[in-house]
């Protein structure tokens, strides 16, 4: 058939693949307003004698069925214009890395100069601190979730185990911060071989199940162990972190932080050195995710991730690759939940739920598994973006749950996805003909 016939049968095909679409559209609007008539149509308020009233919106549940059928309905026409044209892979995956080169000195730049720039209040540098934690959060569930492709739901676990051991270390024994950090870290990555050994034959869906349940156990554990955590009450009273033995007070004395330098006493210096503290927590994490990638260490958990069979066959200890991932995961969220107890001065088991790993998931999937400086934008998106949103009241998860489904339909692979092993060919190898039946590879 000629070009100009298979022009001719093209819009004679359009209506038979717009039919389908539109059913797939309304039954996508049916499906949004069962979800929203009791989340956003009703909605209970105090009246005034004092009771409960029963309050219909039947507009916004209008208006967000309607975002909903235009969304699908545009998310199909996409796919059908773009037909079963492929991008160019290696194309795409080396311009990706060029804006890699370029983007992460610009976002370590700013986030060095943030305390500095005009403008910067107590406000942004508190953002900027949260920002950073689950930075660095995310770069620790990394090595367990992107390098080595074990499904991680209980990672808080280990947030939570970092937090309380620097709480009770700092409280009971009177240790300084600088001290408990580093056993915050080694307790954490303990219990992380405590988890590994149980789940060395789980893959998969039954990993994720393991994992979820202990990330609960622990929390029911920090809940009722009421002599040593302090039960639903949490550990109050944890010392706050010195500059080298300086505290920061408001005192102005001679001992003090700004006693010593004989500058003006703020609370701000405190945050500032906090700011700049979580800032070199997170980028030693990288450092040494990076390095450990580029390492036999970093190989055999890439390996695990493409193929654990395979793996098995090259002779890699299947049990030490997948138990130092889960120790050096879980010693990176130790690490981040003892910054985390020592900045609020109070933590409680409601601080380590199951939604703090999900959350966790989200900006290492989001980010694109395996990339460092897409998680850093996925956190800084999710964690720092959303902000924005605060004033939405609870629509503001509805355009959370919508920005990620959004990501994942364009970006499948994360932000800025990449799975390429450290060590690969470059070009492909033709096989001989001796080595294989059909006669060529």
């Amino acid at each position: 058939m000629s070009g100009g016939a298979a022009a001719a049968v093209a819009p004679a095909q359009r209506p038979a693949v717009a039919v389908p679409a539109l059913k797939d559209a309304l039954l996508t609007a049916l499906v949004a307003f069962g979800l929203f008539v009791p989340i956003v149509g009703l909605r209970t308020d105090v009246g005034a004698n004092g009771g409960l009233v029963l309050r219909q919106r039947w507009g916004d549940v209008a208006v967000l069925v309607g975002l909903a059928f235009a969304g699908r309905l545009l998310m199909l026409a996409w796919r059908a214009v773009r037909g079963d044209a492929k991008p160019a892979t290696a194309a795409r995956t080396a311009l990706l890395r060029k804006a890699g080169t370029f983007v992460a000195p610009v976002l370590l730049a700013l986030a060095v100069l943030l305390p500095f720039i005009p403008g910067t209040g107590r406000y942004e540098l508190d953002l900027g601190i949260l920002v950073l934690t689950y930075v660095m959060l995310g770069w620790g569930l990394n090595i367990v979730v992107g390098l080595a492709g074990l499904l991680d739901l209980g990672y808080v676990a280990f947030y939570a185990v970092g937090a309380y051991a620097y709480a009770l270390l700092a409280t009971i024994f009177g240790l300084s911060f600088w001290i408990c950090l580093p056993l915050a870290g080694i307790l954490a990555a303990f219990w992380g071989v405590l988890l590994g050994f149980p789940v060395l034959r789980l893959r998969g869906d039954y990993l994720a199940i393991v994992t979820l349940a202990f990330g609960e156990i622990i929390r029911v554990v920090l809940l009722n162990w009421v002599s040593l955590t302090g039960g639903p009450n949490g550990v109050t009273g944890i010392p706050r972190p010195t500059f080298f033995g300086l505290p920061f007070s408001m005192s102005g004395e001679p001992g003090t932080f700004a006693g010593f330098f004989g500058i003006e006493p703020s609370p701000v210096h405190r945050v500032i050195f906090l700011y700049y503290l979580i800032l070199a927590l997170a980028l030693l994490t990288n450092w040494v995710s990076i390095r450990l990638r580029r390492q036999p260490l970093g190989r055999a958990w890439e390996a695990l991730r493409e193929d654990e069979i395979a793996c098995r066959a090259l002779g890699i200890n299947i049990t030490t690759t997948k138990l130092t991932a889960f120790a050096l995961g879980a010693m990176f969220a130790g690490i981040a939940g003892s910054f985390f107890a020592t900045r609020q001065g109070f933590i409680s088991p409601e601080s380590f739920t199951f939604i703090e790993s999900a959350i966790i998931l989200a900006i290492v999937v989001l980010g694109g598994m395996g990339s460092q400086i897409g998680i850093a934008i996925a956190a800084l998106v999710m964690i720092g973006g959303f902000e924005v949103f605060r004033d939405l009241d609870e629509y503001r998860m509805l355009v959370f749950g919508g920005a990620m489904v959004l990501i994942m339909v364009a970006r499948p692979r994360g932000l800025v996805g990449s799975r390429t092993p450290t060590v690969a060919l470059g070009t492909r190898r033709a096989i001989g003909a001796e080595h294989v039946a059909e006669g060529r590879g």
